[in-house]
């Protein structure tokens, strides 16, 4: 399919060195450290006796090899000899041999012998501790199944009722699905020493003990929506995060050699034209289309063909962003910062193993193998799981690549929902510190699970596709540019008076922002429950328990969700909910007071990137006046409100430059999307599709400041009034603005 160049072979070669030499001749014996005899013994050459021979035969026939047992002085010299260095080298092995009257070669295949019996014993042995584990692990699931099943009111003695169970009663059942993938984690581990999978019937065993409607169940459960059941949870266990593991010295160079072709083919598809892409029609918001045809023809082997069920999605896209082209290929190697930059689309990300950390002190060659997840700011949309590997090359043009492509063949269970074809981007440097970017982004999916109003906005791709992608680097380029800046800009309010407090308060605002975007959408690791399911804006809501976390109060947070359509273009959402002039409008908890902008700090070319810190003056004077911090941002694919009440005394020592990572914050907010292709365009709307917005609301409120108190029926409906009223306000304050 293509030719490895030099650097490429270099890889594969180190890649190839750094694991246990084993080569094999035509009649699959195994040499070198693989040649196996039975340990004590060797063997010499001796004619065999003439009945033996054949009568047929016309030359003499080869010797026959006869076994001898070393002494049981050899024996014990080298075990003595094993204890302090199992790997002797040649000259070891000579005077060794030479001490014991025995030939070179006896004693290497003799040390051979001896590192495979030890070997073979540390894997027995490791085989019976993972038993032991997985032995206490059922145990401890079955206990946990019959607290669920006894559960009873510490009132009445009947059967728990919702919202009266404790908050660690309800935490049992996400206790129990983390158990269950700690189980089947070690089942696969341990399925290497058996030979076969160690498989759990707890799983099933147990969704069909747990009788529907019995409490509020922060439990994991499955996607999509069943409508007149209360207490559906959104969110299941993670097959993938349950499936991956590192992987193998064996896999490694079919590692390298996919991750080569996979660079190759992404090159490919940045820089080519027509036949490959198409243009696409007025409708769409990409400019060019795949030609699925020409696409097979150009690339036909690549990751294998695409899975039943799955559908494809391709998209390309070209922008210039405001940083040079090391800190780019930097931000995209390193998972943190890849996830920080992108964390309106990446909820959880992981590498699991590094196999090249590149050459000549950049990332040149590097290659990395991870697990990410990626999102929509919304409940209703299934997160797409990815296992794949990341590889990053400078060209020869001087032109840097990084590539992306699924490993879904690693998997001891190859089910998946969404795999990733070379996704990834071309990145040329420009002067001034611009670069051009290239971003192509090439995925099979299955999104049969995607709630009806979503799914324009997911088939145009403005959901997942390069635009989205695109947008976003390009508004972060733009934040990190300013949050750089040495001076302070004239539009800052005067309440900033250093830079040390600009930087400080922006950290702060970055902080919240990733905290909301990332407890916001469908992510397995969060535990939907559904209030009820009555249309599509039903409250979704989860609990969680914070203490030791210097970053959120203590306590019990409850967060509730709610997505919606509006028939109002975005652009108009996004300025109403930024706008404090008109958060009296909508904002319950600030009583009706006055909010006064105190600090602002432009990040962006758009008027609407920025981060202010608001004063509510309380209408009741007896009240103490409210400090907001609010971050609001913007791009062609998507817009965020987002804000969280914060100390006073802490936001002055944040303001004068201190360390924001001890300002506690429990973020609130909203997600603003377009409902599909022309839902960026402005204008009327009268329907799903039609440029209208998909408005996502989500709060988290402190219900209770003891950990360990009990969640009552009482704080949940508090918190689902709270965002239906909010709901309601904005709904009517935008529609009366859009038909005045």
């Amino acid at each position: 399919m293509f030719q490895p160049s030099m650097f490429e072979n270099h890889i594969l070669d180190h890649m190839t060195t750094s694991s246990t030499h084993k080569t094999s001749d035509s009649t699959g014996r195994l040499l070198d450290d693989d040649f196996e005899t039975k340990s004590g013994t060797e063997t010499t050459m001796d004619a065999p006796s003439g009945d033996e021979q054949d009568p047929n035969a016309t030359g003499p026939r080869p010797k026959r090899k006869r076994y001898h047992r070393h002494t049981q002085r050899q024996i014990q010299e080298m075990e003595a000899f094993f204890k302090d260095c199992p790997h002797p080298d040649d000259k070891q092995r000579k005077e060794l041999s030479r001490e014991l009257g025995l030939e070179p070669l006896q004693v290497k295949f003799w040390f051979q012998n001896k590192r495979t019996q030890m070997k073979a014993q540390h894997e027995r042995h490791e085989n019976s501790i993972l038993k032991s584990e997985n032995d206490k692990l059922r145990a401890e699931n079955n206990r946990y199944k019959e607290a669920l099943a006894n559960a009873t009111c510490p009132n009445c003695g009947g059967p728990a009722a919702i919202g009266e169970m404790s908050f660690d009663e309800q935490h049992l059942r996400i206790e129990n699905a983390r158990l269950h993938e700690e189980i089947d984690k070690i089942s696969s581990i341990a399925a290497k020493y058996v030979g076969k999978p160690l498989t759990s019937s707890f799983s099933s065993h147990m969704s069909s003990h747990v009788p529907s409607g019995r409490s509020i169940d922060l439990g994991v459960g499955s996607f999509g929506t069943q409508p007149g059941f209360v207490g559906e949870m959104y969110g299941s266990s993670s097959d993938l995060l349950r499936s991956v593991s590192v992987p193998t010295e064996a896999d490694k160079p079919m590692i390298v050699e996919l991750a080569v072709a996979a660079m190759e083919e992404l090159i490919r598809m940045a820089e080519a034209g027509d036949p490959l892409w198409v243009p696409g029609d007025h409708n769409s918001i990409h400019q060019e289309i795949l030609n699925e045809d020409e696409y097979l023809r150009t690339f036909p082997r690549g990751i294998g063909p695409k899975p039943l069920g799955l559908k494809s999605e391709a998209s390309r896209e070209t922008a210039l962003v405001i940083m040079n082209h090391v800190n780019l290929v930097e931000i995209l190697m390193d998972v943190n910062q890849w996830s920080t930059v992108f964390c309106g689309i990446v909820s959880r990300a992981m590498t699991l193993d590094i196999l090249s950390t590149g050459v000549a002190g950049n990332y040149n060659g590097a290659l990395q193998v991870m697990t990410a997840e990626f999102q929509v700011p919304s409940p209703l949309v299934p997160t797409r799981e990815n296992y794949f590997v990341r590889y990053c090359k400078q060209n020869v043009d001087g032109t840097w690549a990084v590539v992306d492509v699924s490993l879904d063949n690693l998997r001891p269970s190859p089910v998946s929902r969404s795999r990733r074809r070379p996704s990834g981007c071309l990145i040329q440097e420009l002067q001034n510190g611009y670069s051009k970017v290239i971003w192509v982004e090439h995925v099979e999916v299955d999104d049969s699970a995607v709630h009806n109003i979503y799914r324009p906005l997911v088939n145009s791709g403005l959901a997942f596709g390069a635009k989205r992608w695109v947008a976003t680097l390009d508004r972060q380029c733009q934040r990190l540019a300013s949050s750089m800046a040495s001076n302070i800009p004239a539009g800052d309010l005067c309440v900033i008076t250093s830079t040390e407090g600009r930087k400080s308060m922006l950290k702060l605002a970055q902080r919240m922002v990733m905290s909301f975007c990332t407890g916001v959408g469908a992510s397995t690791a969060h535990a939907w429950t559904t209030l009820s399911a009555t249309g599509s804006d039903d409250v979704r809501v989860m609990t969680r328990k914070s203490m030791d976390d210097p970053g959120r109060p203590p306590g019990i947070v409850l967060s509730a969700a709610t997505s919606f359509w509006i028939p109002v273009p975005p652009k108009r959402v996004f300025n109403f909910l930024r706008d404090e002039n008109s958060r009296s409008e909508w904002d319950i908890l600030s009583n009706g007071g006055l909010v006064q902008e105190m600090a602002h700090i432009a990040n962006g070319r758009d008027p609407g990137n920025c981060v202010s810190l608001l004063r509510v003056n309380s209408a009741n004077s007896s009240q103490s006046n409210m400090l907001i911090l609010q971050e609001s941002c913007t791009d062609s694919t998507g817009s965020y409100v987002i804000y969280a009440p914060v100390d006073i005394v802490a936001m002055n020592v944040v303001l004068s430059g201190g360390d924001p990572d001890y300002v506690a914050l429990l973020p609130s907010g909203f997600a603003i999307l377009p409902d599909g292709p022309a839902g960026s365009a402005g204008g009327g709307a009268l329907d799903v599709g039609s440029g209208g917005s998909l408005l996502t609301v989500a709060f988290q409120i402190l219900v209770d400041s003891i950990p360990t108190a009990k969640l009552s029926l009482g704080s949940v409906a508090t918190v689902n009034n709270l965002i239906k009223c909010t709901v309601e306000r904005i709904r009517a304050a935008v529609t009366c603005e859009q038909n005045p």
